[in-house]
């Protein structure tokens, strides 16, 4: 079942699942975020990890190497991602997922009519901690990426309770604090 605005209120009122919470869709000179009629629009935090090729290094999923990327901190308000390039960055929020709501991350259409590509990533019950988020630059130009405003829809569905949810197989980005980089 697709939970709506109610419904994603009350969980984040109960289960503590969205931290901080956002009652009412912020949207005057921002890309917007917070709570959503079907959703609820995750900020993007002022943590990036841009890769970059100037070790060159390759990706490798079951050996990450951290001069892959170089770390960048906002000091003003937006992050640029050079040309065709990709990112890491985390959510402002929090997340408590309940054990009967699986969540999926979408990109918003502001960035995506610009060229900006945010995987699809599950967010499987049970789990908790800060959605490390993925952004891909598919233009030739260096695009700005607004700290502290909405990047991802998250789209909540409620099923019954599965029996091995993401906190009891023990999975390996259970409560991340911070960009988690790859693990095995």
């Amino acid at each position: 079942m697709l939970l709506n605005d109610k419904q994603i209120r009350q969980l984040a009122e109960k289960h503590r699942m969205i931290d901080p919470f956002v009652e009412k869709q912020k949207h005057q000179g921002v890309i917007s975020y917070g709570l959503s009629s079907f959703g609820y629009d995750i900020r993007v935090a002022e943590e990036f990890k841009i890769f970059t090729n100037v070790h060159s290094k390759h990706v490798d999923p079951k050996n990450f190497s951290p001069e892959s990327y170089i770390d960048v901190k906002v000091t003003g308000d937006h992050c640029l991602i050079p040309p065709n390039s990709f990112a890491l960055a985390r959510s402002v929020e929090y997340m408590r997922m309940p054990e009967d709501v699986f969540a999926i991350a979408v990109g918003k259409s502001t960035y995506a009519r610009c060229g900006i590509v945010t995987n699809v990533t599950p967010i499987e019950p049970g789990w908790e901690g800060y959605i490390t988020l993925e952004i891909s630059n598919t233009t030739s130009l260096p695009a700005k990426i607004y700290a502290n405003e909405g990047l991802v829809q998250l789209v909540f569905l409620k099923g019954e309770k599965p029996d091995l949810t993401y906190n009891l197989k023990g999975g390996k980005y259970q409560k991340q604090n911070g960009i988690t980089l790859p693990r095995i």
